[in-house]
């Protein structure tokens, strides 16, 4: 790979931007991730946009780069404590021609930032991503079957970043890359935003023209969630924040984003008329009956696969928690758009 890189490009100055509150317990995997890079560490510059954490988030990282003098890290403040203004306070921040943005949920395969270097270099795109590998969250059943219906289709749609195997332009990617000279020319992430950051800023890439390239070789590993009361609060959040971008940005809305709140407003009509009329009722049965089916196979299916016989019972209940909690937050967020104060919600 190196041999196909321009030298004067491979050596670029690269900074990681990570936003990051209270996350004791996977910031260190992160750090590992990073000083286990192929790139040369001596051109990576690593800013932790941190939002004050409390759980002692901000000790590990200062015993980690005790052990590690060789690290080049920085940690910046981030009082507003939302994932764009982190990253926007850790650009600002930056000195490296390429900004390569990651979670601290996050885990990079060796190679991530080498290849994120290679597309940019070579003008692909601009904004460079891969695929999440999603790992368990923590132990027992609920986690690992979180994880195994955060990369399931029937969960998560055509969001290719989940479970592609080939390259392709894109809609967006998770965390993404690109050169700091594009938030010059697009503005930084938006902080109205407290969540669907990437895909907002994704948006106005390719409003203007620019290109989103997904391509598998660029891994990282993923914490997923590890409760099913921790996973509707995630999703929530997404269902509700994104209804706001949709409000500036309508086109950006997806079929697989439209499903869930199409399908839990026909479902909430058809019971609630049911009330009243039969036939209603009848066809709430029904669609209630084939989704309890649909999600019942893929835990069978997934189950088999993996030999994990927990799955049948973990994966549809992770399943409809996602489904319902977003298509439940962005019609919640759509009813509340008439009486909102803020500007660009």
């Amino acid at each position: 790979m190196m041999n196909e890189i321009n030298k004067a490009d491979f050596w670029i100055k690269v900074s990681v931007v990570v936003p990051c509150y209270n996350e004791r317990n996977t910031i260190q995997a992160l750090l590992i991730g990073l000083i286990n890079q192929t790139y040369p560490l001596s051109k990576i510059e690593i800013i932790i946009s941190d939002g004050f954490s409390t759980d002692g988030t901000r000790d590990v990282i200062q015993r980690f780069c005790e052990e590690h003098l060789e690290l080049s890290l920085r940690i910046v403040d981030n009082p507003d404590r939302h994932i764009a203004s982190g990253i926007n306070r850790g650009i600002e921040a930056a000195i490296g021609e390429f900004i390569v943005r990651l979670d601290a949920h996050s885990v990079p395969d060796p190679n991530y930032i080498a290849y994120c270097v290679e597309a940019l270099s070579q003008g692909i795109a601009d904004n460079v991503g891969g695929v999440w590998e999603i790992i368990p969250g923590g132990e027992g059943v609920i986690a690992h079957s979180i994880a195994a219906a955060a990369s399931n289709p029937l969960a998560v749609g055509d969001a290719r970043y989940r479970y592609a195997k080939e390259p392709a332009y894109v809609d967006t990617v998770p965390f993404g890359s690109f050169r700091k000279s594009l938030v010059q020319k697009i503005g930084l992430f938006d902080e109205t935003l407290l969540t669907n950051e990437d895909y907002e800023f994704n948006t106005r890439i390719r409003s203007t023209g620019g290109k989103i390239w997904m391509d598998p070789k660029i891994r990282s590993k993923y914490f997923a969630r590890s409760s099913i009361i921790a996973l509707a609060k995630q999703y929530w959040r997404y269902g509700y924040w994104k209804a706001r971008m949709v409000r500036k940005f309508p086109g950006s809305l997806r079929w697989r984003q439209a499903i869930p709140p199409l399908f839990v407003s026909c479902l909430l009509a058809c019971w609630v008329s049911g009330i009243f009329f039969s036939f209603p009722r009848l066809i709430a049965i029904l669609f209630s009956s084939i989704y309890i089916l649909s999600l019942i196979a893929v835990g069978f299916s997934v189950a088999i696969k993996n030999r994990i016989i927990s799955y049948i019972f973990g994966i549809p209940l992770a399943i409809a928690t996602m489904h319902f909690s977003w298509g439940s937050a962005f019609l919640w967020s759509l009813m509340e758009m008439p009486f909102s104060k803020e500007k660009n919600a």
